[in-house]
């Protein structure tokens, strides 16, 4: 039985759903999902294994203008998505019309790979809308497949799977064959306690954060975290951490219970704050936190 395998991509603007299609596509939440722009800031890789295949899919940032050095970092992660593609997934959503990077679009255009083109979120659309997307696109890119879904509602991401399989070039399995992700357990650890922040915060806040998880003891029915989360200002400290601790504590509790159903395992968790300067725009402490991509 031949073997297959390959790196399937996905890109987009941001909120266009690209996390959410790749949980649906591995069956895990391993991508966090907000309505806040910039949720996903690396590029994370979410493993899906069959007897005769391997399908590695690639979730990476939202494509922006960069403002300053982090932005820069989250856009060389889309571009090294670029390079080792076997498949190109171009995830756009209805109503839009373009990249926010119009290198970007060319790249697309020009893809020496397959390219599937994925209009999202037809379900808050009507059949003439969708006709007329269709057609748009069929017209911009010529050389994409156009699969219209809907990722929240898993209509058509079966069809998009089959699709890919189809299309995967024989190959060895590059991960052993019972890994789900290239990440390491701290990692998630960081993006949950991230992903609550984004959701009980506003304004800047979740854009200044950054989170370490300095301990990651398992044991045999706990596991014991203590993780730091950093801010850029003290009066951000104080947000975070609210009106008697109130807010941070709120944070712990949500985090716990997500990374309880993650791990299958009882979890505690310590959550401290601390300021550190400036730390989106300094570029040692920004390989620190893995954005060297």
């Amino acid at each position: 039985m031949e073997h297959k395998a390959g790196f399937v991509n996905i890109i987009g603007n941001p909120n266009v759903g690209k996390s959410t299609l790749m949980n649906a596509l591995v069956g895990e939440r391993l991508s966090i999902i907000t309505s806040k722009a910039q949720t996903t800031r690396h590029r994370i890789l979410g493993i899906v294994n069959g007897d005769d295949f391997q399908v590695i899919l690639s979730d990476t940032p939202g494509i922006i203008k960069p403002a300053y050095e982090m932005q820069e970092s989250m856009m060389n992660f889309v571009k090294s998505a670029f390079e080792d593609a076997d498949i190109l997934i171009y995830m756009v959503e209805i109503g839009e019309k373009d990249l926010k990077d119009e290198s970007f679009f060319k790249r697309i255009f020009h893809a020496e790979v397959p390219v599937l083109l994925l209009l999202n979120k037809i379900d808050t659309s009507d059949q003439e809308t969708l006709e007329q997307q269709v057609s748009l696109w069929k017209e911009k890119l010529p050389n994409a497949e156009i699969f219209p879904i809907s990722a929240l509602k898993n209509f058509n991401v079966t069809e998009v799977f089959t699709r890919i399989l189809e299309l995967l070039p024989a190959s060895p399995p590059y991960y052993p064959k019972d890994a789900l992700t290239d990440k390491p357990e701290r990692f998630f650890v960081n993006e949950t306690i991230r992903e609550k922040i984004l959701l009980n915060y506003s304004k800047e806040i979740p854009y200044a954060v950054e989170i370490a998880t300095e301990e990651f003891l398992e044991e045999e029915d706990i596991i014991l975290i203590r993780a730091l989360i950093m801010v850029e200002r003290d009066t951000q400290k104080g947000i975070i951490i609210g009106h008697k601790g109130a807010a941070l504590k709120k944070v712990g509790i949500q985090s716990r219970a997500d990374l309880e159903k993650f791990f299958g395992k009882q979890i505690h968790i310590e959550l401290y704050v601390k300021v550190v300067k400036d730390w989106r725009t300094n570029a040692l402490q920004l390989k620190r936190f893995g954005y060297n991509g």
